[in-house]
């Protein structure tokens, strides 16, 4: 699974990029994503953004922010 966090018009956004996230592997399902940008992304708040979810062999059935 690998998670790209992008502006409104689907640009994505320095250190929160596909490369920049930390790949994750297995069957989890509390487990705290991060970037190379690290893992606060309370930046965001208010913003429009959209989450890019790239999937291999995997299935997603939901995620929150804290």
């Amino acid at each position: 699974v690998r998670i790209e966090i992008q502006d409104e018009r689907g640009h994505p956004l320095p250190g929160f990029t596909l490369d920049d996230f930390r790949v994750r592997f297995g069957d989890r399902i509390d487990e705290r994503m991060s970037w190379a940008g690290g893992p606060d992304v309370s930046a965001f708040a208010g913003r429009p953004t959209r989450l890019r979810f790239v999937l291999k062999d995997a299935d997603l059935y939901a995620f929150k922010f804290r």
